[in-house]
């Protein structure tokens, strides 16, 4: 309370000390297209780096000005810069409207393009972080462009403190993972597309969607409460000016699937999509093989159309429609170790090879309706299919090694084949606008409804024994099934449908140029909906033979049923029913339903003392409940199969900004947030990879049913040239009761999400800069080079947890999984003009250090994510006005992707017949190994060259 008393005394100090000030505001129009709106030109006091950008209609506002005379200066990329003289008087505001032309120079080339270059620059970017009064990084359609980023997870990677999962979306801020970030769209919440994650998978939504990602890692009233990495947002690409089509055809390789006779699941189509649906899964089992099918390949090949059309109706209103579709298709192949090590090792394949074949589909709509220029209203809608053939062959050098095997004596020459198809379909429909009431009060609000439809049909798992005899060349001698357990052999089917209905809304009070109000409501009703069946295909025959191992069908087709192998399924429900442990066909093995409801309310302040200082107070009062209800396997007889957790959140929050100069910025942060338990964490159901098993804990939403944590940042920033940029950053985190993933103790090694600690601590610092290197003669950047480097430390104590699962550890503390200590992200672009030919080329490198996977338990040691290092480079050729020739080379340096197990226990059998390196101590046991490979694999280079014409 005295804090808050005297908070409240140091703005009360500073209203009656305020200076007395100006300001100047109206709307700048652009020529080359009929007098419409130009959005994200600069507007700067000519001598200062005080300004301002634009917005989408054109308007703009530079507040707290000196009284007197200056000179008003407004510049866009190739239109001519103009100078107004204004005369700024106290306590009153200066309307100043202007029309830019183009430079002669430019005049061609900005009639063909239009405004479709005017989406969100650098500079415009950096700008608007200058004068933000809470912190936030973003990164515009222009960068995206240059540096052929091509989707949202690789676009957030180039801001300070952000690396992501090499070859998936997840993205890390500030060593933190998944769990402690949200993602929203146009300011409203997604969900997750797969039933292991919170956000969505970043990297499905395509660059020709995104107008700007802004990453804000400071938290506001504004935001959820489930906030400790911090929020992505990313704002749908709008239309404005005159109308346009873009076209662009592409082909990819990836030099590790060149000369490979690529396969994929039977059944898939062309642009991934699964027909059988509607069928039931028995009734496909009995129709269709377990083998994979040829796929045409290994080229990949990618293709968009997009354009907009704006149409002026009477004097203020304008209908404006932007529209895109897009498909890419990609082939990897992967080759390398894939292992499963717990307590003893269970499976280690030395030779394993995937064929993966992936593509996505995507398209947007974004309406927009000017009723006036005091209102607007806009519907978006946009559909993402992403879809991927997964063929893994593991042990495909005759030497897998499984402990369990029954055949063969000596545990060699074990083999798996998986066969999969996944498919995420996502539908995401808003309306939003804005509305200005009066010169005080502004509105802003927005709706969504989300679906996503995440599939998993007809995953297809065999497993043989003595694949060695297949390669012998002896047709006397032939491999067997694998016969342990019923589902070693498997068809399994997978559904999860999720459903959210989300709102928000915010109404702005400006009381004067010094002192506004912020007063909103957001709010989100989610639910998902899980069901699997799996069908264990039980061998009859002991040691049933396998004469082609490229023909599977051969055995397991309808013929065989019951003469060869039966279809069964452990039963989930009610034994008692007398069904023993086989299910009827048609009934679901593991179900789960999960709800989510929050509802906030929040206020803040936005409180300017002269023309140094700006605080922002807030305050957020979150109501959450959380439930899942869950029918699955293998639990306890008593488990009750339901747990539920309420709670109210008060979260405060104190942004405070002091401007050292026109250029210069110190910004403080704290606040108290919280994070709160996933489905994926408090879902029992396991699901079961390969080499892996992950599963959750409904114990997550006992009491504590959520973390509490504390946030404190401390930023200087330093503005120095126009779209240049040098800011260093410190922050500081305490996490109360977190969670973790841990790997078990056990045979299965079966990871389980815990509370496995009172307290985790982080802290940290951060440097960025951006700075241009060579200028030519209109002061443009020539050759310009970024660089930002974070390092985290992170610390957890650890401690014995009993519940529906236990788990215990043989140290009292450790790192925070996801963490890494080390993380960079450097560019250097070089953009020359030959008379109409403009070249950009780009290297940029990212590289995070090495980061824990999944906690080890017990005498077990972590599975740790091996830093990776990554080289790109982008090459556009605008060889005309309206016809670029692109060409991308990534992942340069194709470093060796790696997660290992610590300390690793292998026994000496295994070690000799794979020529592993050991030692014993002096009681002539084998030491632990420092690391042992759980997967190990190159992704190869991925070569890229794209045609684009605009119309």
């Amino acid at each position: 309370m005295r804090k808050i008393v005297a908070l409240c005394a140091l703005l009360f100090v500073g209203i009656l000390s305020a200076q007395e000030t100006g300001s100047v505001t109206g709307t700048l129009l652009d020529k080359e297209s009929n007098d419409q709106p130009l959005p994200f030109a600069n507007v700067i006091i000519k001598g200062t780096t005080k300004g301002t950008t634009t917005d989408f209609d054109g308007l703009y506002t530079i507040e707290n000005l000196e009284p007197g005379v200056h000179i008003l200066e407004f510049s866009f990329v190739g239109y001519q810069t103009e100078e107004k003289e204004i005369t700024i008087t106290a306590g009153q505001t200066l309307t100043v409207n202007v029309t830019l032309g183009a430079s002669a120079a430019a005049l061609e080339e900005v009639i063909v393009k239009g405004t479709s270059v005017k989406k969100e620059s650098v500079q415009a970017l950096l700008l608007e972080q200058q004068n933000a009064v809470v912190q936030k990084q973003s990164i515009g359609a222009q960068e995206l462009s240059n540096k052929a980023v091509s989707n949202a997870a690789a676009a957030v990677t180039k801001i300070s403190g952000i690396s992501k999962q090499e070859g998936g979306g997840n993205v890390y801020v500030r060593g933190l993972g998944d769990r402690y970030l949200n993602t929203t769209f146009n300011g409203l919440s997604l969900p997750a597309n797969n039933v292991d994650k919170k956000n969505i998978d970043l990297s499905l939504f395509a660059s020709d969607v995104i107008q700007n990602i802004g990453v804000s890692k400071t938290y506001a009233a504004n935001f959820y409460g489930d906030f400790a990495a911090g929020n992505v947002d990313i704002k749908a690409k709008e239309h404005s000016g005159d109308a346009f089509i873009d076209a662009d055809l592409g082909s990819n390789i990836n030099t590790a699937a060149v000369g490979k006779n690529f396969l994929k699941s039977e059944g898939t189509g062309l642009f991934g999509f699964y027909n059988r649906y509607s069928n039931d899964p028995f009734a496909v089992i009995l129709s269709h093989g377990v083998d994979p099918v040829s796929s045409e390949g290994p080229v990949g090949l990618s293709g968009s159309i997009t354009g907009g059309k704006s149409w002026d109706i009477g004097e203020e209103s304008k209908l404006s429609v932007f529209a895109t579709a897009s498909f890419g298709s990609n082939y990897e192949y992967k080759r390398g170790q894939a292992a499963n090590v717990t307590a003893a090792e269970n499976q280690i394949f030395r030779d394993s090879e995937i064929f993966e074949y992936s593509r996505t589909t995507t398209a947007m709509a974004n309406i927009s309706y000017r009723i006036n220029p005091d209102h607007k209203v806009k519907f978006t809608s946009l559909f993402i299919n992403d879809a991927t053939d997964e063929v893994g062959r593991f042990g495909i050098d005759g030497n897998g090694f499984n402990r369990n095997t029954i055949a063969d004596i000596d545990d060699f020459g074990f083999f798996t084949q998986n066969v999969q198809f996944e498919q995420d379909m996502i539908f995401v429909n808003q309306i939003s606008g804005n509305s200005k009431i009066n010169d005080k009060l502004k509105l802003d609000y927005g709706v969504g409804f989300n679906k996503v439809l995440a599939r998993q049909p007809d995953r297809k798992r065999i497993a043989i024994e003595q694949f060695d005899l297949a390669l012998d060349n002896d047709p006397s001698t032939n491999p067997v099934l694998f016969r342990n357990v019923d589902f070693d052999n498997q068809r399994y089917f997978q559904n999860i449908e999720d459903e959210e209905l989300n709102a928000r809304i915010n109404l702005a009070y400006e009381n004067s140029e010094n002192l506004s109000f912020n007063f909103g409501y957001n709010g989100r009703i989610k639910k998902r909906e899980f069901d699997n069946q799996r069908f264990g295909l039980s061998i009859i025959e002991p040691r049933t033979e396998v004469t082609d191992v490229n023909n599977l069908d051969g055995i397991f087709n309808r013929d065989n049923l019951g003469v060869v192998f039966n279809t069964v399924v452990i039963n989930p429900i009610d034994p008692s029913i007398g069904l023993g442990d086989t299910n009827l066909p048609g009934l679901p093995e593991n179900t789960y339903t999960g709800d989510l409801d929050i509802h906030a309310v929040y206020a803040n302040a936005i409180y300017k003392v002269g023309e140094k200082w700006t605080f922002v107070p807030g305050l957020r009062v979150e109501s959450f409940n959380q439930s899942i209800e869950y029918d699955v396997i293998n639990l306890v007889f008593n488990n009750p199969g339901r747990n539920e957790a309420t709670e109210t959140f008060f979260l405060p929050s104190l942004n405070i900004k002091y401007a050292l100069n026109d250029d210069q910025n110190i910004r403080f942060s704290a606040s108290r947030t919280v994070s709160n338990p996933e489905f994926k964490e408090v879902a029992p159901f396991v699901y079961e990879n390969v080499t892996d098993r992950i599963g959750g804990n409904p114990d997550l939403l006992n009491d504590p049913a959520f973390s509490s944590i504390i946030n404190l940042d401390l930023k200087y920033e330093w503005f120095f040239e126009r779209g240049q940029v040098f800011s260093i950053a410190a922050f500081a985190k305490q996490i109360n009761d977190p969670v973790n993933l841990v790997s078990a103790n056990d045979a299965t090694g079966t990871q389980r999400f815990f509370r496995t600690g009172d307290k985790a601590e982080v802290f940290g610092i951060e440097l960025e800069a951006r700075k241009a290197l060579l200028l030519d003669a209109e002061d443009e950047s020539l050759l310009s080079a970024g660089l930002n480097v974070t390092y985290t430390s992170t610390k957890q104590d650890l401690k014995t947890v009993s519940g529906t699962f236990n788990t215990n550890f043989n140290r009292d503390s450790d790192e925070l999984q996801g963490a890494s200590p080390f993380l960079v992200n450097a560019d250097v672009s070089y953009t020359p003009t030959f008379g109409k030919y403009k070249p950009v080329a780009n290297l940029v490198f990212s590289y995070f250090s090495d980061r824990i996977d999944a906690l080890g338990a017990g005498q077990l040691g972590n599975i740790v994510e091996k830093g990776v290092p990554t080289l790109d480079f982008v090459w556009k050729n605008k060889v005309r006005d309206n016809f670029e020739i692109n060409v991308s080379v990534k992942n340069l340096l194709n470093p060796t992707i790696e997660r290992v197990r610590e300390d690793a226990t292998i026994s000496e059998d295994v070690l000799t017949t794979y020529n592993i390196p050991f030692t014993r101590d002096q009681n002539n046991e084998i030491n632990p190994l420092d690391e042992f490979a759980l997967s190990s694999f190159k992704r190869g280079v991925n070569i890229g060259l794209q045609f684009k014409y605009t119309f």
